[in-house]
């Protein structure tokens, strides 16, 4: 896990907007780590809250060598994550993102660091990332988020992202891919680490296993993805468009950014707009030649008749 001479280290990038009723919480979690060795970089993005003060606070216990405060774009969840993501200025051997309401098992950053520590070639980009648990408010536990068993692919990314960015554990090496994209339009910055990291070769390990806590409330950004509502109305959102949307918007980023990827991956992408861009007869067939899939069997069949509408 550790270097004889130098621990590898863990930069955590968390943003904040807003979260002053549960960011106290997460902090503790992070402070109960098993893993020792990493410090926070809080992204304050303008909140109207007392979140900097609870980061102030918190910077006074801990030090600033332990947890550095910056102030956001202002554009956004996502372009405040990449606002650090995306920095050359940060430095370290793994990065993690972090919610702000969540809570991280005292394992998660160990189990992380268990896989991506042993890769060979660190001049290859590798993500960790997983499930999570679900729980209310007061931290009551009420299920898990979907087991995905499909090996995770570029052709899987251009449709889905498999896991939250809070469970992402990610190498220098990814990071100096995101750091190529900097600026880049996208509508979350897990989907994009997932497509890029995998569109670009790297590797991409989904933990079933879940150490993180999902908070969900009324301010989450996204929610739960196993009840049967929670399903009906993702189905709602594709059908009135928002797939199209994002795949439209990461579709313009990949290509602006094309050269990042393996030839492969590249084929792949123009095989997938063909399709999009095809009459309904020649749509499918296409569709099929693309290989595109989503992770479950509901899914794939909303990806499909998505296709057939013209909604993808």
């Amino acid at each position: 896990m550790s270097q004889a001479s130098k621990p590898l280290q863990v930069a955590v990038l968390m943003g904040v907007f807003n979260g002053g009723n549960y960011l106290a919480q997460q902090l503790q979690s992070l402070q109960s780590q098993t893993y020792p060795h990493w410090r926070l970089i809080a992204s304050e993005d303008g909140s109207g809250d007392e979140s900097l003060q609870i980061l102030k606070h918190m910077q006074d216990q801990w030090g600033e060598d332990r947890l550095e405060i910056r102030y956001g774009p202002q554009k956004g969840f996502c372009q405040n994550f990449l606002s650090m993501a995306c920095d050359p200025s940060i430095q370290a051997d793994y990065f993690a993102f972090c919610d702000q309401d969540d809570v991280w098992l005292p394992e998660k950053l160990t189990q992380a660091l268990a896989y991506l520590s042993k890769i060979p070639n660190p001049d290859i980009p590798h993500l960790y990332c997983g499930r999570t648990a679900y729980v209310l408010d007061d931290l009551q536990p009420f299920g898990y988020s979907e087991h995905f068993k499909r090996t995770p692919s570029f052709h899987n990314a251009l449709v889905q992202c498999i896991a939250g960015a809070n469970t992402m554990v990610f190498n220098r090496a990814a990071k100096t891919l995101l750091e190529k994209t900097g600026g880049v339009q996208v509508p979350s910055h897990d989907w994009w680490l997932y497509q890029l990291v995998s569109g670009a070769g790297g590797g991409v390990h989904y933990d079933a296993r879940p150490f993180v806590l999902y908070r969900q409330h009324a301010g989450s950004q996204f929610g739960e993805n196993r009840s049967l509502s929670s399903k009906i109305r993702r189905i709602k959102l594709l059908m009135q468009g928002q797939l199209k949307r994002g795949v439209d918007q990461n579709f313009a980023a990949l290509n602006e950014f094309s050269d990042l990827l393996t030839e492969d991956a590249r084929q792949t992408l123009h095989v997938f707009n063909a399709m999009r861009s095809a009459g309904l007869q020649k749509r499918l067939s296409v569709f099929d030649a693309a290989g595109v899939y989503r992770q479950t069997r509901l899914g794939n069949l909303g990806l499909y008749i998505a296709a057939l509408l013209k909604k993808m």
